[in-house]
């Protein structure tokens, strides 16, 4: 039965009184307030909180509470988005007057276009319902579920008039995935200063294991008093080294002859994201990478299991 509300509201809705709605609250230079009461104030809350999550910033404001102050928060800026099954809910009623003194533009989601608040609204959105799921027809369940439909709607139109990107979306969200995924960077993962174990290329194979051991890491970058990076030695190629290298030549043996050379690299202001494909789509998965400065000097190591940790 909601379902089938829905898809009659989607086809009841007139274009232009849609799109006056849209206009009004895009136009706002201030916020949106969503005003209901009871389970109507529910859908309110939750619109308001789908709108401030998608680019236009809004709260919710229970009518009883304006009337005794909360009303000071709104201003000719803002834009009033009002949800009523019946459209002669009192406390919203009362509230109008004082809504429309403070030259805020009224958008209501209403059940009855014949109703108080439909015509005294600046734009009224038909959200009226034949028949509650409910088997006695009295609690609000098809009637909000069709303006929460209109709420959402309203919210993804102004999201595409607002021309959000997926990069504004992740700022908002900046706890989920997608938020990491588009705001978290190499910066905010890697270990730098002295988190950053380094050697020169001259370094015995004991200072390059020591190195590695302190850093805690599982590599060490080689780098020339300059700071610039000549190569990683990782635990893999300290392994590999031992293998083919005799024991008596051990003593000798140095980070140059270890490291690996011209390694893949990342910067600092690149996204952990875009570090994590470079790490893992490969034949051969690396777990360590140098983060280096477009200058190439070395500042820091990033490793696979600091961007898994992040949550990306």
């Amino acid at each position: 039965m909601e379902a089938e509300a829905v898809e009659r509201t989607a086809s009841r809705l007139d274009a232009a009184t849609v799109e006056r709605a849209v206009e009004l609250l895009a136009a706002c230079r201030g916020k949106v307030v969503a005003v209901g009461v009871g389970k109507s104030g529910h859908i309110a809350q939750k619109v308001a909180a789908t709108l401030t999550s998608t680019g236009t910033p809004a709260v919710f404001l229970h009518p009883s509470d304006a009337l005794h102050g909360g009303v000071g928060l709104v201003n000719a800026d803002d834009a009033v988005l009002v949800f009523s099954n019946s459209g002669e809910t009192a406390e919203v009623l009362e509230l109008l007057p004082y809504l429309q003194h403070r030259r805020a533009p009224v958008v209501a989601v209403v059940g009855n276009l014949n109703s108080t608040l439909a015509r005294r609204a600046d734009v009224a959105l038909d959200a009226s319902v034949e028949q509650e799921a409910c088997p006695l027809n009295l609690a609000p369940t098809t009637s909000t579920t069709v303006a929460l439909a209109i709420g959402d709607a309203l919210a993804m139109t102004l999201m595409e008039v607002k021309r959000l990107t997926p990069e504004d979306f992740a700022l908002n969200h900046p706890g989920g995935r997608l938020g990491k995924r588009l705001t978290l960077k190499v910066s905010d993962l890697m270990h730098g200063g002295e988190e950053n174990p380094t050697v020169e290329a001259s370094a015995t194979l004991v200072e390059v294991v020591q190195a590695i051991s302190r850093g805690g890491l599982g590599a060490v970058n080689v780098c020339d008093e300059g700071g610039q990076l000549a190569g990683i030695v990782t635990d893999g190629d300290v392994r590999r080294t031992l293998q083919r290298v005799r024991l008596e030549d051990l003593a000798a043996l140095t980070a140059d002859a270890m490291m690996t050379r011209a390694p893949v690299v990342v910067r600092p202001e690149m996204l952990a994201h875009a570090a994590l494909q470079l790490m893992e789509n490969r034949p051969s998965q690396i777990a360590v990478l140098p983060v280096v400065e477009e200058s190439g000097r070395c500042v820091g190591l990033l490793r696979l299991h600091d961007i898994v940790r992040s949550g990306l």
